[in-house]
């Protein structure tokens, strides 16, 4: 079976003062139907630019330089901006950390939710309001049709949240971008909302690329982890089996800085030095001033090595088989 998204050695840039910026540098990856994807990795890594660039959201001075993004066998890059809208919404949405990014403060939730459907089919009020209800509804917003006519100061934080959610649910995508929803929202609403997102996806079979920092998080929504690191994926394989014996030194480094893993009383682990400028990035593996494993070797990109089912890492050193 073909997958729902395909993406192959996409490339991202930002041209600024002191030339080109690499935001994203050759990430490939493929998504299946109704499959969540973890996309983690440290702030200015280009996880958020990754998203931007597969709904086309990226403008001047950015700009995709190169690779290709196929949704349902469909070419996306370099589509005229009047068929990326037809897009937008309709096949993939996105769901931003901040909901004043989605909602407008001046409009009821109910008119820019039937806004949202009129930008992709002719439906009368009546028929919009009941739809955005419902949608309303399943994302766990009580007495969805009486807010309808409310406006988003009405709303808590979190319930702004759950309607940006269900606006990108309104017209039935195939793919939904989730860029880091629920970091703002306290530890209860988290969790409510990371298990509606779950059951959505299973009874729709809607895709997700679920972006974060927070291995924890992603961890308890996502069946497999993309690893960024410097706009490279750098580590990938199911859930389990990268936390159980992660390949890549970053990604053993981001999971000993978790504070479950750490002893009582200890002082959390970190990983040392900080993310590397990408105006100046080490030749070869952009992780390597950072490593306690390097080489010599590790003066030349690693090409992407296959072990197991499913597992990649992009390492001259990989790490070996660990305890549980």
């Amino acid at each position: 079976m073909s997958p729902l998204l395909e993406v192959r050695d996409l490339k991202t840039q930002f041209a600024t003062r002191n030339g080109p910026l690499k935001a994203v540098d050759g990430v490939s990856f493929t998504l299946a139907e109704g499959e969540i994807i973890g996309l983690v990795g440290e702030s200015g890594s280009g996880k958020s630019v990754t998203g931007f660039s597969l709904l086309g959201l990226v403008d001047p001075p950015g700009r995709i330089t190169g690779g290709s993004v196929k949704l349902m066998g469909r070419e996306i890059v370099g589509l005229p901006p009047s068929d990326l809208r037809k897009i937008r919404g309709r096949e993939i949405s996105m769901v931003f950390q901040d909901p004043s990014a989605t909602l407008n403060p001046v409009l009821t939730i109910g008119m820019q939710m039937r806004l949202a459907l009129e930008a992709h089919e002719r439906i009368g009020e009546a028929a919009a309001r009941e739809r955005s209800a419902a949608v309303l509804a399943r994302v766990g917003i009580p007495d969805a049709a009486r807010r309808l006519d409310a406006h988003p100061h009405q709303f808590s934080g979190g319930m702004r949240q759950r309607v940006a959610i269900a606006i990108a649910l309104l017209n039935r995508p195939r793919l939904i971008i989730c860029d880091e929803p629920t970091t703002a929202l306290d530890v209860s609403i988290q969790a409510q909302i990371l298990t509606e997102m779950r059951s959505l996806a299973e009874e729709s079979r809607t895709a997700m690329i679920w972006i974060s920092h927070d291995l924890a998080t992603v961890s308890s929504i996502a069946s497999r982890l993309l690893v960024m690191y410097a706009g490279r994926i750098i580590e990938e394989g199911p859930v389990a089996a990268v936390l159980r014996q992660p390949r890549h030194p970053y990604t053993a480094g981001l999971l000993a800085s978790l504070p479950a893993r750490a002893e009582p009383g200890t002082d959390l682990v970190q990983i040392p030095g900080s993310t590397p400028s990408l105006f100046d990035l080490p030749p070869g593996c952009a992780f390597q001033p950072r490593c306690s494993y390097r080489t010599t070797e590790c003066g030349v990109m690693p090409d992407f090595m296959t072990v197991g089912t499913g597992r990649s890492h992009r390492c001259h050193h990989p790490l070996g088989e660990r305890p549980a």
